[in-house]
Formats: structure tokens, sequence, C-alpha cells
């Protein structure tokens, strides 16, 4: 599975490379007013890839944090659980069974 992974990064980078090298002009991009911002079309549109995802990775890194709470609280619930003494009513049962013999009377009566 790492290997499909790798091969998927390496297949997309090269894409990237390969659109970067054909593509590799000067564009104007007018901002506001008379504000007019030149870079290379290739850093305009990762920067625009870029800032779009960011809304997107912020809100998977908080699910992230927001689970893995999740998965600590229920992991602490379980070893308290597990490590807390028995349900008091029923250790007093197993007490009280022992207790309630009656004693059996001989078959021959009272000596």
């Amino acid at each position: 599975m790492q290997f499909l992974r790798t091969a998927f990064w390496v297949v997309i980078a090269v894409a990237l490379a390969l659109f970067c090298v054909a593509n590799y002009t000067r564009v104007e991009v007018n901002l506001w007013g008379d504000l007019v911002m030149e870079t290379k079309l290739p850093v305009l549109l990762i920067g625009a890839y870029l800032l779009g995802a960011l809304p997107f990775w912020i809100m998977a890194r908080a699910t992230r944090w927001r689970m893995k709470r999740k998965l600590e609280n229920t992991e602490r619930a379980l070893v308290a659980a597990t490590t807390a003494p028995s349900h008091p009513l029923s250790s007093s049962l197993a007490v009280a069974d022992d207790t309630s013999a009656s004693p059996t009377l001989s078959s021959t009566g009272p000596a």
C-alpha cells in the first residue's frame, strides 16, 4: 500500500513539474484599483490551490484533534471501569449466600 501511495505522489509531482515548465510565463494580476501583481503562472496557480486547501486542512486537523480527545477519554473511562472494584451489591449478595445456609438436622432426630 505504501508503494501505491508513493507512486501516486511521484506521478502528481512529475505532472506538476511538467505543467510548470510548459507554462512558465509572466502574468499580471489586477488586485485592487491601481495595485498590479506580476508573477509567474505556476506560482499563482499553486498559491491559489494552497489557499483554497487551507480551510479543509484546518477542518481535518480539528476533526482529528477532536476524535483523538474522544478516544483518550474513552480509554481513560475503560481503564477506570476495569480497575474499579466490583459492584458492592453483588459482593454483599455473595456474602449473604454463604451465611444463609441453615444447619440440617440428622435423620435420627435430636440427640
